[in-house]
């Protein structure tokens, strides 16, 4: 046995041997020049007797083994010429046989082997027996398969296969099947004999030093595979059984493992599948260490592309049951190795669903069978925490939302959500946003209630907390990308239905009403903004649709919104409950339901009162309460009024001065409506604006008593422009002489700002007195209006 040396002693025994072998090879060559025989062959034998060395590494023996095989080439030219030797080849054949010692020998006797044969003088297939048997004459492991590669290499193209030069009668294709075997078979032995001994790190580099020999086996596989002849018969009777029962008796984890590997690439996809009971009856009698998974996912990853080149082939699988085979076969690996860990188990899994996706896509009984197989495998496991494993279990959840684009017929999948409820929170919540994903990016719709159930128990890691997490740890930014998610989805919820799409927007509320303070703002705005949709629906179709359990009706629906806001307004979040509410109250005013729309703003002026303390917030809460106000025509008088008075009460008990005076002048608004069937009561839209007057001049002293001048008179303009609107729209109690007068004092307050006299200093007044004479100077009806003023 080869004792294992430093590198530097492996290179300095290289470069003796490299020296050895050139030293021979000039007297060699000197000889070959002379066409002397005798001396060729004695410097050739003395040349070859380097590769008996036994101290090199694989790697090493190979760089000297290229070194003598360049030499042989040459060596192959002079025995092909007899003219120059003198001797028939068939002398020459018994010639080389003397020589001295058996690894020169043989090398010459295949040299000499490769020009019998092709000089015909006897069947290739004698010739190549004789040779493949005279090797065995060699039993060093590293020597032999060098020696046995270089016979595999002079014989490639001189084989008996169908369509070359050496078929014949007495050559046959399965003469060159049978050398190759049995050449295979005596390499695979001696491959295995350089076996693991010694301590660990002996053993990890004999390892190492084993799988660089590995390739010189493997070649005789390829060579099979490219026989010309070997048709699915011959290759099912013999090759195959010939290979495996070599692979299965080796019992050797490395060579059964590269084996195999090497059948699954070599041969072609179509004998795999219709050898595809003895290939997993192989897999299941492998060593217990051996990676199976890794050989049966290449097979079914090769008869998956198989399946995907042509739909041609899909009635083979049929034939052959492969889903029935590949299935049982796995079942058995895992249910015997009980050492595989679980990343193994889930890897097979995918691959399976891979071949079940690609070979049957209508079959949804063989996904969900696998689906089911996966949750046998994975309720063995206390807990599933191996990071790999979950990264397998979601490429496995993944692989129907890509194959068929349509979470609805995931969702049809029974053992889909158990597969997911083994996924922990984090995984889980990734899992939920590729659902969720894939729903956007094929724009599906789902359109009824029970899907929507099977659909928000999958994603639930998104729209509640699971046991154990806390949202308080979760990143801010990755928290409001997952809620938008939600709220996106929301609106993929549909059904032209009304009872149907009821039961959906119940559904969804159920589950959404879970998810705590942080998430509602975030899912409960899509969710009644989904319920007006169906409300404007029912106002469309004319009438209330009785359902079989809850009735479709507006006031149903507005029932549900009042609940759901409800809830939102106490997490506290008053502000989103206040523009709800808002948007609530306009929709019932288009459904003519007074009641429900005063109940709706009642609900928005509680929360302005108890909730709304922020003065900024209070300012923008008052101003959509009056813009949301002015659009609704369905109040009678009295509630109307009521309301209006509460709103003009808010915005003058605003905290700034300025937010007051533009609050109250919004709230003119809410006394003249400019369109057919508005509220035109010009005294009271006149008397807002004379108390924002009151309030702007008061602003002004303020300022004046604390800065020291009155600053600028924003708020007389904007006042100003208010006047000129309601002016031009027929307000008949605001007159010419108004205008006039407010005018007057802009310019008298910009005047007196500390003796300052540049008149229309403020853009925004300038402008206004600019339109003013525009409308002056067009004439007409509205010139003859403004006639009267004065600038």
């Amino acid at each position: 046995m080869r004792t294992f040396a430093g590198v530097e002693d492996e290179d300095k025994w290289l470069a003796e041997g490299i020296a050895g072998i050139q030293h021979n090879a000039f007297f060699m060559h000197r000889a070959l020049d002379a066409n002397n025989l005798r001396e060729v062959l004695k410097y050739s034998v003395l040349m070859l007797s380097e590769l008996r060395t036994s101290k090199l590494s694989p790697q090493k023996y190979y760089d000297l083994y290229m070194r003598a095989f360049d030499q042989l080439r040459q060596l192959e030219i002079f025995f092909k010429d007899e003219s120059r030797h003198g001797l028939p080849v068939v002398d020459l054949y018994e010639l080389v046989q003397h020589a001295g010692n058996i690894l020169p020998r043989t090398y010459l006797l295949c040299t000499v082997g490769s020009v019998y044969i092709k000089s015909k003088q006897a069947p290739s297939k004698d010739v190549l027996k004789d040779l493949v048997e005279m090797c065995r004459g060699v039993q060093h492991p590293i020597r032999g398969l060098f020696l046995r590669s270089y016979l595999a290499q002079v014989s490639r193209d001189k084989l008996p296969e169908i369509g070359s030069d050496y078929e014949g009668d007495a050559n046959t294709v399965m003469d060159a099947v049978e050398f190759v075997l049995q050449n295979f078979t005596e390499m695979n032995k001696l491959w295995v004999r350089v076996q693991q001994q010694g301590p660990g790190t002996v053993r990890e580099k004999q390892e190492k030093e084993r799988n660089e020999l590995r390739d010189l086996v493997g070649k005789n596989l390829h060579v099979l595979g490219q026989i010309e002849g070997v048709d699915l018969e011959m290759y099912k009777e013999t090759v195959l059984p010939r290979v495996v029962e070599q692979i299965v008796n080796c019992k050797d984890e490395l060579a059964q493992y590269y084996l195999m590997e090497c059948i699954i690439q070599v041969f072609p996809d179509e004998y795999h599948l219709q050898t595809l009971d003895t290939l997993l009856a192989a897999c299941t009698q492998l060593m217990p260490t051996v990676d199976t998974k890794i050989v049966l996912t290449q097979l079914m990853d090769r008869l998956s592309n198989y399946a995907a080149s042509s739909s041609d082939v899909l009635h083979e699988f049929l034939q052959v049951e492969a889903f029935a085979k590949l299935s049982n076969a796995i079942g058995k690996v895992i249910e015997t190795q009980l050492e595989m860990p679980i990343v193994g188990a889930m890897t097979l899994f995918v691959s399976l669903l891979t071949f079940t996706l690609r070979v049957h896509p209508d079959r949804l009984d063989y996904v969900d069978q696998v689906l089911g197989a996966c949750v046998v495998k994975l309720s063995s496991v206390p807990k599933l925490e191996d990071a790999r494993a979950m990264k397998q279990v979601v490429a496995l959840l993944s692989a129907p939302l890509e194959k068929y684009n349509d979470i609805v017929t995931a969702l049809t999948l029974s053992n889909y959500p158990r597969v997911m409820d083994h996924l922990d929170d984090g995984t889980n919540k990734v899992m939920a946003m590729l659902i969720i994903q894939s729903i956007m990016k094929n724009d599906s719709c789902i359109s009824t209630a029970d899907k929507v159930e099977v659909l928000f128990e999958l994603i639930k890691g998104l729209i509640k907390d699971l046991d154990g997490t806390n949202t308080e740890e979760l990143d801010e930014e990755d928290f409001q990308e997952e809620q938008n998610s939600v709220a996106r989805l929301i609106h993929m919820l549909d059904n032209e239905e009304p009872e149907e799409m009821l039961k959906i927007i119940c559904v969804v509320r159920k589950h959404l009403m879970t998810g705590g303070p942080r998430r509602l703002p975030f899912t409960v705005p899509p969710l009644v903004f989904s319920a007006l949709r169906l409300v404007r629906q029912l106002e469309s179709q004319d009438g209330d649709i009785a359902g079989e359990d809850v009735p479709a009706t507006p006031r149903a629906v507005f029932q549900i919104l009042n609940q759901t806001i409800e809830v939102l307004s106490s997490v506290p979040c008053p502000e989103l409950a206040l523009r709800l509410y808002l948007q609530c109250a306009e929709a019932a005013s288009d459904c003519d339901l007074e009641p429900v729309a005063y109940e709706l703003f009642t609900q928005a002026f509680i929360l302005y009162e108890e909730e709304i303390a922020d003065s900024k917030e209070q300012v923008t809460a008052i101003h959509l309460i009056v813009g949301t106000l002015q659009r609704i025509n369905v109040f009678g008088v009295e509630n109307r009024d009521t309301l209006t008075h509460k709103a003009t009460g808010y915005s003058a008990r605003l905290l700034k001065k300025p937010d007051q005076c533009r609050a109250v002048y919004a709230c003119s608004h809410l006394f003249w409506v400019d369109d057919l069937d508005g509220i035109k009561d010009g005294e009271r839209a006149l008397l807002c604006l004379r108390r924002a007057l009151r309030i702007a001049n008061a602003a002004q002293q303020m300022a004046n008593a604390t800065r020291g001048n009155s600053g600028p008179v924003t708020l007389f303009v904007e006042i100003l422009n208010k006047y000129i609107y309601f002016f031009e729209k027929g307000n008949p109690h605001i007159t010419p002489s108004d205008i006039q007068s407010l005018v007057e004092l802009i310019n008298n307050e910009m005047q007196s700002d500390n003796g300052n006299t540049t008149i229309h200093s403020d853009p925004f007044f300038t402008s206004t007195l600019r339109y003013i004479r525009f409308q002056k100077q067009k004439g007409g009806l509205m010139g003859e209006k403004y006639d009267p003023i004065k600038l």
